[in-house]
């Protein structure tokens, strides 16, 4: 940050339950799940004339004139959502923290405001969805989480057409003032006027004041917002929330490095850092982060393995996913996140309340750093792409380590034929301690090693506890 703003009195560390939490959800929901073709930005492409989201939408709803995006708050009906079920599944999937997607892109408010006209309460549902899921997910311990995606909104609707019903005068509300086409919206960026910033910082505030989140996340791109509007908001939150054991998260260079947790989007570190961190990724293995036609996920096995790499760097998984139109999940997407849970219920304690040891990783398969930076986002942002890492294929010779006061955590990715596990890290020579006992997570058996100046030998038993990835406890 370059100006003369005191944000001192703003820098903290990470809450102490959200390194305890490692792991927590997130809802991408609104208009834009109705015709869920190919991603959330549904909103904005289905007025670029050619791209293959608004082909998609003029065959299928007629003309830009006759139906825009405006037209899909009435199918946006939500008439199975239950902030109760959305409360279960958090529960059952292991995840700590939760919350749906506040507002997007597309000046819809999911919540119940006074701000902003265009919300759920007034369209769609006629619910306070962010209220709702606020009650029903703290009644069962889960801390709240709210994001916030609206500093998007400037530029965002805009069309090739003249005559699309984002420039009829009597839809302002619903676009924001849609802008005039530009050859490039986004480097060098067009930035908000007055009237933009202070909307985006009365939503944010309004939020505040309606739901006291514990964490809020801001998506990328809230650089454009004045610097001046951040700092009030950060200012009231921090100030004005009831609860202090609170956070923001924030990507790039958004925000001042020290009032914050700093996210990565779709990315990891190599190694461990010195300060906590999160990465937020989505269940969904198609290009989107909300529901689409003949939606395709990540298995439980490799979002289990991400967790494990991330949390032994100091870092959080934030995991995305999308409900249908109707407010329901997918069944794929829910046996998934059950899936994850049933691991997190057998290991747990390797992961809950841990932090990172001397050494955060051991093995053959490499995890390069991949910051979801600006000048990705520059170079991507036209397709409305996410700078997804490629998947990483850990094996059994792969280690990735926890610790808490009682115990470190190996946690290895495979079983091998021999049921022996060689862990370097943990050899007499570099770590100076004897091993006293080893246990494996989820079973009841102490089991047989050797620990030498060269590695520390592990005898396994026939079967393995659980699937994916096993936890072995050890006691010095």
């Amino acid at each position: 940050m370059s100006s003369d703003l005191n944000w001192k009195p703003y820098e903290r560390q990470a809450p102490e339950w959200f390194r305890d939490a490692k792991f927590g959800l997130f809802f991408h929901w609104g208009p834009y799940s109705v015709p869920a073709c190919e991603n959330e930005w549904y909103s904005r492409n289905m007025y670029g004339k050619g791209l293959s989201q608004n082909i998609h939408h003029e065959k299928t709803y007629g003309s830009l004139h006759d139906f825009g995006y405006k037209d899909f708050y009435p199918m946006f009906t939500g008439e199975k959502f239950d902030p109760e079920e959305w409360a279960d599944l958090v529960v059952a999937s292991g995840a700590k923290y939760a919350g749906p997607v506040t507002e997007h892109a597309d000046n819809f408010s999911m919540w119940n405001s006074q701000v902003n006209p265009v919300n759920s309460v007034h369209y769609g549902p006629k619910r306070d969805i962010t209220g709702e899921c606020v009650n029903a997910f703290r009644k069962r311990g889960i801390k709240i989480l709210s994001t916030f995606h609206h500093q998007w909104l400037w530029g965002w609707f805009m069309s090739s057409d003249a005559e699309a019903d984002v420039y009829h005068p009597d839809n302002a509300q619903y676009y924001w003032n849609a802008q005039p086409l530009e050859t490039n919206r986004y480097h060098p960026y067009r930035m908000p006027d007055e009237k933009f910033n202070q909307m985006w910082l009365d939503k944010v505030n309004e939020v505040v004041d309606l739901y006291q989140p514990d964490l809020i996340y801001f998506d990328s791109r809230s650089f454009i917002i004045d610097e001046a509007y951040r700092y009030k908001m950060v200012s009231h939150y921090y100030d004005t929330c009831c609860c202090k054991d609170i956070a923001i998260s924030y990507k790039q260079k958004d925000f001042p490095a020290d009032i914050g947790i700093y996210d990565i989007e779709c990315g990891r570190f190599s190694q461990a850092k010195n300060f906590p961190w999160q990465t937020d990724d989505r269940l969904e293995d198609n290009i989107t982060w909300c529901i689409v036609q003949n939606p395709k996920y990540k298995s439980a096995r490799s979002i289990i393995h991400q967790l494990c790499d991330v949390i032994a760097k100091n870092g959080n998984l934030l995991l995305n996913v999308g409900p249908t139109a109707d407010g329901s999940f997918h069944p794929d997407a829910v046996k998934i996140l059950h899936e994850i849970g049933d691991w997190l219920r057998v290991n747990g304690e390797a992961v809950y309340h841990t932090r990172p040891f001397l050494t955060a990783a051991e093995g053959p398969t490499t995890v390069s750093d991949d910051n979801y930076d600006v000048d990705k986002i520059n170079h991507q942002v036209e397709d409305g792409l996410a700078s997804d890492i490629k998947n990483h294929t850990f094996t059994w010779e792969d280690f990735r380590f926890t610790q808490n006061e009682s115990a470190v955590y190996a946690i290895t990715f495979g079983w091998p034929k021999n049921r022996k596990l060689n862990i370097k890290t943990l050899r007499t020579c570099s770590l100076g301690k004897t091993v006293s006992l080893v246990k494996l997570l989820g079973s009841d058996l102490v089991l047989d090693f050797v620990q030498t100046p060269d590695f520390l030998e592990v005898n396994l038993p026939e079967h393995p506890p659980c699937d994916h990835a096993y936890a072995l406890k050890i006691m010095f």
